[in-house]
């Protein structure tokens, strides 16, 4: 793919805790304004490798990121990796999308304040604005980090996991503001484990197993014999590790 064409490259991408390594040697190109899946097994890398593309982990090789799009990321993570016990509500939750143009202590313009009015009735969040955010369902909580995400308007999107454990209604209209994220030109990136999704709504599919098996169209990421392929890569590495003292 040419560097233009790219919003990231990785090259020889690694990831360690400690002396075991959760990935290693990825290579992979993630087109510009494209729907792109990170899939496999459990335990594959696939969180450890998003987190390195968001800056999050310390990682061996490059990740480059297209020069115009390096200032305009924006990253999702994992439900569980926010602390839901903090005492904030549901719309200064939202805002803070909008700290990397405003920072932590100027206040929002009229403007910006009518911003985040939009984004939670658009997600469906518009009566819950002085909520506490551990009052929360699980939907209602995944639709507010969404929130957040759409208020940084960033260009490059990085999601870990963002439809686990949602019903259907839920996942149904986060998808839709995926497709229509591309539709806008920008690049989604995503863990991802619901497989009919990934079949049905994105352009390609990078499958991992510790390292990068396939990248190419969904179907071929998924197909039966590449995922069999993936697990006993996976328990060749763990039978690989050394034993317990």
């Amino acid at each position: 793919m040419a560097a233009s064409d790219a919003a990231v490259q990785l090259h020889g991408v690694g990831v360690r805790y400690g002396s075991q390594a959760a990935v290693a040697g990825v290579q992979a190109d993630f087109s510009r304004a494209a729907l792109h899946a990170i899939v496999g097994p459990n335990g594959a890398g696939k969180s450890s490798l998003i987190g390195a593309m968001a800056g999050l982990q310390r990682h061996s090789g490059r990740i480059e990121v297209a020069a115009d799009l390096r200032p305009h990321m924006g990253y999702l993570p994992q439900r569980s990796q926010v602390d839901r016990s903090f005492p904030i509500t549901v719309a200064d939750f939202a805002a803070m999308g909008l700290w990397p143009r405003l920072g932590a202590l100027r206040g929002m313009s009229r403007a910006q304040a009518q911003a985040v009015d939009e984004v939670l009735d658009r997600l469906g969040l518009q009566t819950l604005q002085r909520r506490l955010i551990g009052e929360l369902s699980t939907g209602q909580f995944q639709r507010l980090l969404f929130a957040r995400l759409c208020l940084q308007d960033a260009r490059l999107l990085l999601l870990d996991e963002p439809f686990a454990a949602l019903d259907e209604d839920t996942t149904t209209a986060l998808m839709a503001l995926l497709q229509t994220w591309r539709d806008q030109g920008r690049t989604v990136i995503a863990v991802l484990h619901e497989q009919a999704i990934v079949r049905a709504h994105f352009d390609s599919a990078l499958l991992m197993a510790g390292t990068a098996l396939l990248q190419g169209p969904a179907d071929a990421a998924l197909a039966p014999a590449a995922w069999r392929h993936a697990e006993r890569q996976l328990a060749r590495q763990a039978a690989a590790l050394p034993s317990p003292a």
